[in-house]
């Protein structure tokens, strides 16, 4: 008799899917709406959700990632719906939301804002984490809104966060804003174009482009941002944005150049430079 389980393990592993144990559980679990760990080898599916199995395994030997077969991905503690309208949230990205709860201790009632959205989930977990705050999401797309707006719902923040749909690189951007913010986050596209195409499937043609491409250099959202964010800032505010490989001193540079002072740069779990730290500085903000 064949075993389900370990059918799919061995179809997964053949076709050098990472992790196929933990990916076939996760998608019997998913079927089953139970926990992973209830699934086991010798488990029986009725005929109907061998049929829902069999389409999901054929979406993830086509690569489509397996958060957007299920429709929902973990980020920091909580789960956030995904779509092919989103970015699927990193785990890289977590160091970015761990160091903005660490700042946000000391201003617990800060407004923030998250420039280029997407599922949400770096403002709302923030949001969800300090109840007396409150922010704004912009982005580009009007789909990927319309899932932050879901997720938002779903934690329960959707009444202390305004979504925007907004394009940094037009001129008239800053005339969406009528107040300062005390925080800034991003995590912007910053694939230099012509590298996109090397990218892996499940990236290159699942997540939007919008959300990759970050013009020839990588670094052409960053630049702008930085038009921007120093008039956005509340004094003393500060902005937090997520790097590529190689990326995070130049972009600290961009920003200091413009008045930031870099308070850190932090790596990832891999030792990469993945998270760069400004602050408006005080003799500048006095300025603006």
């Amino acid at each position: 008799m064949v075993d389900i389980f370990s059918e799919t393990v061995q179809k997964l592993a053949d076709a050098k899917i990472a992790n196929p144990r933990l990916e076939a559980r996760l998608m019997i679990a998913g079927i089953l709406e139970c926990e992973p760990a209830e699934i086991y080898t010798g488990i029986t599916l009725s005929d109907e959700n061998i049929v829902a199995l069999n389409n999901m395994l054929n979406e993830r030997l086509n690569h489509k990632p397996l958060d957007k077969i299920l429709g929902h991905r973990e980020f920091y503690k909580y789960d956030f719906a995904v779509n092919e309208d989103v970015l699927s949230p990193r785990p890289d990205t977590e160091i970015l939301v761990e160091e903005a709860l660490q700042i946000l201790q000391k201003k617990p009632d800060a407004h923030i804002l998250d420039l280029g959205c997407g599922s949400g989930c770096i403002i709302e977990t923030l949001l969800k984490e300090f109840p007396a705050s409150k922010g704004c999401a912009v982005d580009i797309s009007n789909k990927a809104l319309k899932v932050a707006e879901e997720n938002a719902v779903n934690l329960g923040v959707d009444a202390r966060l305004q979504f925007i749909k907004a394009d940094w690189f037009d001129d008239n951007f800053m005339a969406v804003f009528d107040n300062k913010f005390d925080m800034i986050v991003s995590n912007p596209p910053y694939i230099p174009s012509d590298d996109i195409k090397k990218l892996q499937p499940e990236v290159k043609n699942y997540d939007p482009l919008s959300a990759l491409d970050g013009g020839k250099s990588g670094f052409d959202s960053y630049e702008r941002i930085a038009q921007t964010a120093f008039e956005l800032l509340s004094k003393d505010g500060y902005i937090l944005l997520e790097a590529g490989f190689g990326q995070a001193r130049q972009i600290a540079d961009i920003y200091t150049a413009r008045g930031f002072k870099l308070v850190k740069i932090v790596n990832d779990l891999a030792g990469i430079a993945r998270c760069v730290i400004l602050q408006k500085s005080v003799a500048e903000s006095e300025k603006s």
